[in-house]
């Protein structure tokens, strides 16, 4: 049995720590609203993945406040700086 051993890179940010930083550098200025397939060549993330990681933001980030803003074709978000 053979196990592929693949190198760790702790001083990589996670996927949630991209998200909020650009989150907060695009809100810096003002509120912003965006659609999770809008942004995500800009973060290197799937769709589906922002959305996972709006709801986390969502309940746990204090320095962004995030809303629900639409549900027409895909969810819209609403974030701004707290």
């Amino acid at each position: 049995m053979s196990s592929i051993l693949q190198p760790s890179n702790d001083d990589a940010p996670s996927k949630e720590q991209r998200l909020k930083a650009y989150l907060r550098q695009k809100a810096e200025d003002g509120e912003m609203y965006f659609k999770s397939k809008f942004i995500a060549d800009e973060v290197g993330l799937s769709p589906k993945e922002i959305g996972a990681l709006m709801v986390k933001i969502r309940d746990s980030a204090t320095e962004l406040e995030v809303e629900k803003w639409s549900y027409t074709s895909a969810t819209t978000w609403r974030v701004e700086v707290a």
